[in-house]
Order: C-alpha cells, then sequence, then structure tokens
C-alpha cells in the first residue's frame, strides 16, 4: 500500500513556523527504512498496511510531543501484491507523457 500523510501540529514555534515539528516526523518517516518521498503537501511511504500505519502513529506522536493538538490527513492506495508503486506509478505517467 501507499499512503499520503500530512500532520499539522496546532501549535507553532516563537517564530510561527512549524517545520521542526513536520521535520521531526519526516525523520521518522525515514528511519523507518520504508520506501517514502516528501513533498511540499504530503509525505508519501509504501509498504504492508500494519507496518505504515506504525510509522504514521509514531510520526503522530513526535508532533504530539510539542503541540497539545495534532490534524492529520491521510490518503491511501491499497493494492495487494503489487510493490515498487511509489515509483512505477509515476514513471508510468511519464511514459505516456512520452507519447
Amino acid at each position: 500500500m501507499i499512503v499520503a500523510f500530512s500532520i499539522s501540529p496546532t501549535a507553532a514555534d516563537e517564530t510561527g513556523g512549524v517545520s521542526e515539528a513536520v521535520a521531526a516526523a519526516v525523520r521518522v518517516v525515514r528511519e523507518s527504512g520504508l520506501p517514502n518521498e516528501t513533498n511540499a503537501m504530503f509525505t508519501n511511504i509504501e509498504g504492508e498496511w500494519d507496518e505504515v500505519m506504525a510509522v504514521v502513529k509514531q510520526a503522530v506522536e513526535v508532533v504530539a510531543a510539542v503541540s497539545p493538538r495534532v490534524g492529520l490527513v491521510l490518503k491511501a492506495d491499497i493494492r495487494p501484491g503489487y510493490d515498487g508503486q511509489l515509483t512505477a506509478k509515476v514513471e508510468r505517467v511519464e511514459r505516456a507523457l512520452e507519447r
């Protein structure tokens, strides 16, 4: 499965920013060892249901440690029997664009 998620702390730092809290969540994802990528809006992670959800939960917990309230947006593509789709889906679109 591929999960695209975004975690938003409600409490900002002294400058009004949330990048440190978000970076802590992304660090959890990157250290998980699962295929992942981060863009301007979401972090995508690929793996089996239980392992992906455990990483999302841990990422929420590190943000919750610095914010009394946390928002989570999550979208999942559940397709049993398919691996490597984090890059394969994009490659298929790129090939179609070359035509």
